[in-house]
């Protein structure tokens, strides 16, 4: 739109010029009204057919033929006429898309100035030397001119598909990323519940079996133990997940740190599975926050295998830290598996990812004498 009002501007101001030129040539007035009947019917036909001509196959067709009977009379009438080729070479190469076609209007465009002159100026040797020589360098700036615009709109197409495609592209990886981060935050709720509501319900599960057993067998005092059990676990699954609601520390971590912490899950492990927990975790160093939860979690999560799969009558839960590197050991006396079987569960791969995202890993050494989960971390890790 902008560009058609442009060219409007051109056409009308191109027009106005030449109107000047013909009244100010001092040609005969016949000569001035036939001049001024192509300039006529050059605006006419740009504001009937031309200014729809873009991208219009018959409409181009129509203008470029009025184009170029207007300047072939009117160069024949006057020769000053042929300033309109300012104007003319421009507007076929802008209408006809291709370049093959559009070099074909411009020589019909020269033809009709050559003829043009060729009628003013006659048939002499002179006169068509002098009309070879102006038409075929205005024929020649014209076609130079041409395809350079052409070229120069293949690459703005070009470079403009580029963009469009490297938006695209984008687009695409905005898209995976938030994907991507979307399915990330999912597999760390997943771990997140797994190691702290899910182990909280199992024990809950456990420590109501064994109420129920008691009060079977009519053991008050054994019974009220285990409901303040069940009480007890319940309360740390709900702020667990108050916590995970909030995004914010386990509530294992307190200020007193790591060690303080694992003696709690120990504790509180031991009452529900009737399992002693040793805890060796003194004299260690400033352990970031973050490998602080790694830590734990890998705790909770290898007393819940202890738990669900050992048989076990006793476990040792032992941190150390040497070169700037925790080692979290959790060994137990049960039964143990073996370690090259499919695991199916999801606490192990679990462990292992958790660990992963922090530059951890993890070892897991097993017999029929009992197990170690063995978890590695450096001290400053972000989990």
């Amino acid at each position: 739109m902008i560009y058609l009002r442009w060219m409007s501007i051109a056409v009308v101001v191109t027009t106005a010029v030449m109107a000047v030129l013909v009244l100010a040539s001092g040609a005969p007035p016949a000569n001035q009204w036939g001049a001024g009947a192509a300039l006529g019917l050059f605006v006419v036909a740009w504001f009937t057919v031309g200014i729809r001509a873009f991208g219009n196959t018959a409409a181009t067709v129509i203008f470029v033929s009025a184009l170029v009977v207007t300047l072939g009379v009117g160069v024949a009438f006057l020769p000053s006429m042929a300033t309109l080729q300012a104007v003319a070479y421009p507007l076929v190469w802008t209408m006809i898309r291709r370049t093959r076609n559009a070099i074909i209007g411009n020589i019909a465009v020269a033809l009709a100035v050559g003829v043009g002159f060729i009628i003013f100026l006659g048939t002499g040797s002179d006169a068509i030397a002098e009309t070879v020589a102006i038409v075929g360098l205005s024929l020649l700036f014209s076609l130079a001119l041409g395809l350079w615009i052409t070229q120069i709109s293949r690459l703005s197409e070009q470079r403009q598909n580029l963009v469009n495609e490297l938006r695209a592209t984008r687009n695409e990886l905005a898209t995976v990323s938030r994907d991507a981060g979307v399915a990330s935050e999912r597999e760390r709720l997943a771990r997140e519940i797994h190691d702290t509501i899910a182990q909280d319900l199992t024990g809950l599960v456990l420590v109501a079996q064994r109420a129920r057993r008691e009060l079977d067998t009519n053991n008050a005092a054994a019974a009220a133990e285990q409901l303040e059990l069940i009480e007890e676990s319940a309360r740390a699954a709900l702020a667990e997940a108050r916590a995970l609601v909030a995004s914010s520390a386990p509530v294992g971590l307190t200020n007193d740190g790591i060690s303080a912490a694992l003696e709690r899950l120990a504790e509180r492990y031991s009452r529900e599975t009737q399992v002693h927990v040793t805890v060796n975790a003194t004299q260690l160093p400033t352990i970031a926050r973050e490998a602080e939860v790694v830590v734990l979690r890998c705790a909770q999560e290898a007393l819940a295998n202890v738990r669900k799969h050992a048989n076990a009558t006793r476990a040792t839960i032992e941190v150390t830290s040497i070169d700037g590197v925790v080692t979290l050991s959790v060994t137990d006396d049960g039964i143990g598996f073996d370690t090259g079987q499919t695991r199916t569960g999801f606490g192990l791969d679990g462990m292992s990812e958790r660990l992963a995202l922090a530059n951890g890993r993890l070892e897991i050494n097993s017999s029929a004498a009992g197990t170690t989960v063995r978890a590695t971390i450096p001290l400053g890790a972000s989990a």
